[in-house]
This record gives structure tokens, C-alpha cells and sequence, in this order.
């Protein structure tokens, strides 16, 4: 069932959302015909104020949330420059705040966030599942995840479509004859890793042939490395599609350690382009992400719920390109 929000209330009832939250709240003047028309919108869409939307400021703050994992806060520089101008461009600011990793959860910052009176909240997180779906909903204030596609009508996402490049990679290799690829897992980021096997796997059927060649690495090994150091002793793959660029170096020390020449006994492919792919040598071929355009389109959906333009797709889901240098023939 949808969740109802503060904001399609005070539309339905054609007022502001400080006179729903005085409604709301018992607090300010409001005239009687006005106050009846705001509590028939609430009783007609069975809006359920809960402890947090009713210690919301009466009006709006003009600033909005953003939540990103401390671990990766270097390397998403571009999202939040992308995020900050079109902020600028609509009067609105920017709130940091960060999850870092064993200490804090998501719960508790999206709490101490939404409790700081922000109008809105934007979430970086590639990680995010269903179940942390129906978390996010719980929530009476405008929300936005990217890096993850979420199915909701309360909350809206803007991501990179994995599974779709990994899909015409594959594509491509096997309209070459090229049979042999394999996906290495992430054990940091199953959802991606799953995106990739999903696109791996509907290329191969469309193919008439089955995906085997999901590479998953022992819980008994600590490293990447130490797993394919040994991995390679007994395998080979004439092309594996790693997510991080740390994975992409593992390969290229494995492999090196094998006797395996990268790329003319085995091409290489990163999902995530990094500085350091084309620090290495050889260099890693890998997929450029339009990082900027993310977290612009990421905001500018933002101002559209906050300003009551209406969107038309609650998911953007933006495309990647292949940037091929050493690693691929």
C-alpha cells in the first residue's frame, strides 16, 4: 500500500505544508473552513502523521539531507558536485551526514537527519535492498537513493544500469565466438554482483547457452588476491568482468603470478571506472560513469517532489561506457 506523504496532503487540500503541520501539529492560527478542508484531505487519503513528521518545522527549511558512506566520500566527489550546483540553481543547501561502516546504521542516521528539519533526504548507497525499501517508505518526507534502483512510490532513485552493460558485453564477445567469461563476486557489494550475473546470465540464454562461470570467492580467504592467486592455478577465462578497480588489480598480480598474460591470454573489464585503473600497468579497461550528471539529476528530482512539479519516472537510470585501454584486445 502507498504511503502517503505531508506534501500530498497539503496538495489535495490545495494549502501550504506549514498549515498541514499546524493542522497536524494543534499549533497557529488556522481559520475553522480551512482546518476542516486540510482534516478531510488527511481522513480521504488516510495520511498517518508519525512521531517524526510531526516534529518537523512548520516550514520549510530550504535545506536538504545527504547521507553517503564515509568509506567512499573521496571517491564520490563528482555526485556531490553534481548534487551542490543544481542545489545553487534552486535556493536550496546542503546538509552532510555520514554512515561509517560497524559504527553507525542506516536507521539512525536517516533519523537524526529527517530530526535536523531538512526538507528532504538524498541516500548514496549501493546496498540498499527491499527490505531497507520498506524502511526508507516509513518516512513522511521526500526521499532519493542513488546507486540503487528502488521500486516505490514514496521514494525515488537514480542509478547506473549494471546489469544491462554487462549484458552487451557479453554480447558482444560471444557474437565473437568468445565463450568463456566470468564474473568475479564483490563480497562488499552483492547487489551489484548480482546485477552483473543477471546480465551475464540473459546474455548467454539469449545465446542458447548457460552462464557457469560465477566465480565466488571462499569465506575462508581474506584477499581477492590470495583466493585467484589460487584460483588461476586450475582456471582460466578468456574474459572476467570484476566490479572495483582493487578486484581488477588482484586479477593482474594473480595472473601475473600464473603465467597468465593480460589481455592475449585473458581480457579484463572493471564495472567502475577509477583514477587508478589507468595508474597500473597495463592499464585496466573499464566503464566511465557520468558521476556528475548522478547526483544532478539525483537533486533536480529532489526540487521537482519539493516544488510539487510532479515526476513522471520515480527511476532514472543512466548508462555507462566502455573505456578500453591495455586490458582488452
Amino acid at each position: 500500500m502507498k504511503k502517503v506523504t505531508i506534501y500530498e496532503v497539503a496538495k489535495e487540500a490545495n494549502v501550504s505544508l506549514a498549515t498541514v503541520s499546524r493542522v497536524i501539529n494543534g499549533s497557529g492560527a488556522v481559520k475553522k473552513a480551512t482546518r476542516e478542508k486540510v482534516a478531510k484531505a488527511i481522513e480521504d487519503l488516510g495520511y498517518r502523521p508519525n512521531a517524526i513528521a510531526q516534529g518537523l518545522a512548520l516550514s520549510r527549511s530550504t535545506t536538504i539531507g545527504l547521507i553517503v558512506p564515509e568509506s567512499i566520500f573521496s571517491t564520490i566527489a563528482p555526485i556531490i558536485n553534481g548534487l551542490c550546483d543544481v542545489a545553487k540553481l534552486y535556493d536550496y543547501s546542503i546538509q552532510l551526514h555520514t554512515i561509517t561502516e560497524g559504527i553507525t546504521n542506516i536507521t539512525e542516521v536517516i533519523d537524526a537527519t529527517i530530526k535536523s528539519r531538512v526538507d528532504g533526504v538524498i541516500i548514496y548507497s549501493d546496498k540498499v535492498l527491499d527490505d531497507s525499501t520498506r524502511l526508507l517508505e516509513q518516512y513522511s518526507i521526500p526521499m532519493v537513493v542513488i546507486g540503487n534502483r528502488i521500486s516505490s512510490d514514496s521514494v525515488c532513485s537514480v542509478y547506473i544500469d549494471f546489469k544491462k552493460a554487462t549484458q552487451e558485453l557479453c554480447d558482444d564477445y560471444l557474437d565473437r565466438g568468445i565463450e568463456n567469461i566470468a564474473v568475479l563476486e564483490d563480497r562488499k557489494n552483492q547487489n551489484i554482483t548480482n546485477e552483473l550475473l543477471e546480465g551475464a546470465r540473459e546474455s548467454y540464454s539469449s545465446h542458447g547457452k548457460n552462464f557457469t562461470n560465477h566465480v565466488e570467492i571462499s569465506n575462508s580467504t581474506r584477499s581477492t588476491y590470495k583466493f585467484l592467486r589460487t584460483y588461476f592455478k586450475n582456471h582460466r577465462h578468456e574474459l572476467i568482468i570484476v566490479n572495483r578497480d582493487s578486484q581488477a588489480m588482484a586479477v593482474l598480480n594473480a595472473a601475473a603470478e600464473n603465467n597468465i598474460k593480460i589481455p592475449e591470454d585473458m581480457e579484463l573489464v572493471c564495472m567502475s571506472d577509477s583514477k587508478y585503473n589507468s595508474m597500473v600497468r597495463p592499464e585496466i579497461s573499464a566503464y566511465t560513469i557520468p558521476t556528475y550528471d548522478v547526483g544532478a539529476i539525483a537533486m533536480r528530482l529532489m526540487t521537482k517532489i519539493l516544488k510539487g512539479e510532479g515526476v513522471e519516472e520515480t527511476e532514472k537510470v543512466l548508462n555507462c561506457l566502455l573505456q578500453e585501454r591495455e586490458t582488452t584486445k
